[in-house]
């Protein structure tokens, strides 16, 4: 994996990029649909290309339940069992540390979950995170982490960034595939002398680039922002930054000109499959269960190219959705996604025309 800057918006942190991976080159900044299971719900692989997305969220401890990692390499790879030819990453876990907090014990060894679906015990080593992801193949992989809730102590704080360092020492030391990028992941809860000490740490090792977690579990987004300052700040600015668990259009565009290249959310879809679709690029939500909807006869967004604006009306959605047809979950999650990838296609049209209008003054 490489990563290009090709253009910086000299007002603020905001970069134009391109990530080039195996399968494919990324333009950034980027959403990536996240496909759980390795399917984004409801969506086909030709649906999420059209939405302009072109990179792709697969969750390695998902995976690893079901349908099990030897499974999907005996089909062929994450690739192949997706049905998806383009760049892929595949987090490691980390997340469900902080979300299935009731399920797991965690020590210096690795995390014990109680799985979710039966109860059984499952095991996660920062070695077994990485053979696991080595097996399913995705371009961009990440260590196992711990995430923490944002009422976390400075104590909790500290030890966490400890052991996620640790982590991703044992993670180094285990991994195998070259042709794989395995990123360094930034914790340190939201105290932002931690998290400077983390990004610092982090910039100092041999990673192509950097994923930050622990932000977005519920802390306030000025928090957010904050903490987001302190650590970019910190980072080398030749590699990409990989911002977790982020969906909302507004939340994208203010992190984005922070500096952030990449996001991932289930957000975009989650909504929509629930009837919400957005209706702007602030982020208002339109609720098609609402029996006002049936009488609106134009589009989401007259402006939208998406199939769900070219082609059916927001009543013809409305009925849709509440009749229960699986259409309005497809639709409603297809708008959702194009309208992220729009809004930062166009950040990075603007950062490219503001930096070669510059460049253009003698």
């Amino acid at each position: 994996m490489s990563f290009d800057v090709v253009g910086v918006d000299p007002s603020s942190r905001q970069r134009a990029g391109v990530l080039h991976t195996p399968h494919g080159s990324v333009p950034t900044p980027a959403f990536m649909p996240v496909g759980t299971l390795g399917s984004v719900k409801a969506l086909t692989p030709a649906d999420v290309s059209n939405t302009g997305a072109r990179i792709v969220l697969a969750n390695s401890y998902h995976l690893a339940l079901r349908p099990g990692a030897a499974t999907v390499e005996r089909l062929g790879g994450l690739h192949a069992f997706m049905g998806w030819d383009g760049p892929l990453l595949t987090d490691s876990g980390g997340f469900q540390v902080f979300s299935l907090d009731r399920l797991r014990q965690v020590s210096d060894e690795g995390v014990t979950f109680a799985s979710h679906l039966d109860g059984e015990q499952m095991f996660l080593s920062p070695e077994c995170v990485i053979e696991v992801q080595e097996r399913l193949g995705a371009d961009l992989i990440m260590p196992l982490d711990e995430c923490l809730a944002p009422d976390a102590t400075r104590a909790e704080a500290e030890a966490a960034l400890e052991r996620t360092q640790s982590w991703w020492r044992r993670s180094l030391s285990a991994r195998q595939r070259p042709d794989q990028a395995l990123f360094a992941l930034l914790q340190g809860g939201l105290f932002a002398d931690l998290r400077k000490e983390a990004a610092r740490a982090a910039a100092r090792e041999p990673t192509p680039g950097f994923a930050i977690g622990g932000l977005s579990v519920g802390e306030p987004k000025s928090v957010t922002a904050a903490m987001l300052q302190s650590i970019v700040a910190a980072l080398p600015p030749e590699k990409p930054r990989y911002l977790m668990g982020v969906g909302h259009p507004g939340d994208l565009v203010a992190y984005a000109r922070l500096g952030v290249d990449l996001f991932d959310c289930v957000l975009p879809t989650r909504l929509g499959r629930n009837g919400s679709v957005w209706r702007d690029r602030d982020g208002s939500r339109l609720d098609l269960s609402r029996r006002a909807a049936l009488h609106q006869t134009g589009p989401i967004m007259s402006d939208c190219t998406c199939t769900a604006c070219q082609h059916w009306s927001i009543g013809q959605l409305a009925a849709l959705y509440q009749s229960r047809e699986p259409l309005a979950c497809r639709l409603g999650s297809v708008h959702n996604l194009t309208l992220l990838a729009r809004v930062l296609d166009d950040l990075r049209g603007t950062v490219l025309y503001t930096a070669a209008w510059t460049a253009s003054w003698p």
